[in-house]
């Protein structure tokens, strides 16, 4: 069972992909800042992380810069999740190591979790 690391500050939000995600019987982890996503990843070894970019204590693009540097973990598959959809934030997410990057407002709950099976195969 592939676990996912949901590092997102809204709650709402989170809860809508967990649900989504244990329905396609993936264990589901949670962090609401880079901090404790870093240190998550660090101990939970997750598959994949879904990675907000706008986040308190320390935001999206410095927890992918950390996590690829580090390596123990920087095979990890990583999916940066944000709304921050200008092309230059697309591909600095990219050029620091996600293997893909979803802008919130162009896709469903439903295309985000078929994005992550697409990920976590290759």
């Amino acid at each position: 069972m592939p676990k996912i690391l949901i590092v997102e500050d809204d709650p709402f939000l989170s809860e809508m992909y967990s649900t989504k995600l244990i329905q396609e019987n993936f264990e589901v982890d949670f962090a609401i800042d880079g901090k404790e996503a870093l240190k998550k990843a660090r101990e939970g070894k997750p598959d994949m992380i879904l990675l907000d970019i706008v986040l308190p204590k320390m935001d999206g693009f410095e927890v992918l810069r950390e996590i690829k540097k580090d390596p123990a973990i920087r095979d990890i598959q990583i999916i940066a999740l944000t709304n921050l959809g200008q092309k230059e934030e697309v591909e600095k997410g990219l050029k620091l190591g996600a293997d893909d990057y979803i802008v919130k407002a162009h896709f469903t709950p439903t295309e985000v979790i078929n994005k992550i099976k697409q990920v976590i195969k290759k």
